[in-house]
């Protein structure tokens, strides 16, 4: 079609989705993600749909550009500031995948606690009074205290999961103070980490949060509480919690985001013992891709037509 805009999507997006958007759009879908690939792929974008990192001068080289819609959440993949003083309209879709990473922690969280796999895995190989000895080790996570750092909509089902399907006490620890919902205390950081059993990241990273797990606060937890990473990977100082990890100073810890994805072949984390790793996929489910992308092309439709989204994320972009 003459003149149809043209959407650039970083990384491929559920076949429905798709189909829903090249009705209104011309589809570019970026080979791979390096930032000069995106930068030239950009020139002559109306739209970006993004699912991995922009160079922070993306709307620099999209001179085209209407609008950038999240597939998911987390607006660190994009230069929000740079996009505003352009006057182009940013939207993410809050809540969308929150299930799915609910889900994630609550697998984690058990699997770390009473690792049935090890069981099973014990059972075929060892038979049964050894695996049964594994499991009388392992212990059960109700009664116990999850502190959830960030009680924002993953936090808060987090927390309702938690109190409701496992009578688990929750505290909370969040940037909008006198803000928590009924049910989760509200403490301040050093006491969430000293009290809590479980320790779940559910936070944005901000200025304010890079490097919030740090030596200090590693050092304040119990020896055998876990720890969960599912915001992003700087939120963590890594080479302290490899620290403490090798000196058990901490029972256990998961985390599915990196300081750098994909995560360097030769990282220490790999080898780093009592550690859960997963090539960020908290958020990842046939489920949540559908409603993800789904989500995404109807936003993006939405700039398309001269409206904007339902979930604009920079007001100020008409200012």
């Amino acid at each position: 079609m003459a003149n149809q805009p043209v959407v650039l999507l970083t990384n491929p997006i559920h076949a429905e989705a798709q189909a829903l958007l090249e009705s209104h759009a011309s589809l570019i879908t970026a080979p791979d993600t390096h930032p000069d690939t995106l930068r030239k792929l950009a020139e002559n974008a109306d739209g970006i749909v993004v699912r991995a990192q922009l160079p922070d001068d993306i709307v620099d080289h999209a001179p085209r550009l209407k609008g950038i819609v999240r597939h998911g959440v987390g607006l660190d993949f994009i230069p929000v500031d740079a996009a505003t003083r352009r006057g182009i309209p940013v939207a993410n879709l809050p809540g969308v995948n929150a299930q799915a990473v609910t889900e994630f922690c609550f697998t984690t969280m058990l699997q770390l606690r009473r690792p049935l796999a090890l069981v099973n895995d014990t059972f075929k190989q060892e038979g049964w009074d050894t695996a049964r000895a594994i499991a009388t080790e392992t212990t059960e996570i109700a009664g116990t205290a999850l502190g959830i750092v960030g009680v924002g909509t993953i936090g808060r089902r987090i927390a309702e999961t938690a109190r409701r399907g496992f009578g688990m006490t929750v505290m909370g620890a969040s940037r909008h103070k006198g803000r928590m919902p009924e049910g989760i205390d509200e403490v301040d950081l050093d006491e969430l980490f000293s009290r809590s059993d479980v320790i779940i990241l559910s936070c944005a990273l901000t200025d304010e949060t890079h490097g919030l797990v740090n030596a200090y606060r590693l050092a304040l937890m119990k020896p055998d509480a876990v720890l969960i990473n599912v915001s992003r990977g700087p939120i963590i100082e890594t080479d302290a919690l490899i620290a403490a990890l090798r000196a058990e100073a901490i029972g256990a810890a998961a985390i599915d985001v990196f300081d750098i994805q994909p995560l360097p072949n030769d990282s220490e984390l790999l080898n780093c013992p009592r550690l859960q790793i997963t090539p960020h996929v908290a958020g990842i489910t046939s489920t949540s891709m559908h409603g993800m992308s789904m989500g995404a092309a109807r936003e993006m439709i939405r700039i398309l037509q001269g409206k904007d989204p339902q979930h604009l994320v920079n007001p100020s972009y008409l200012i």
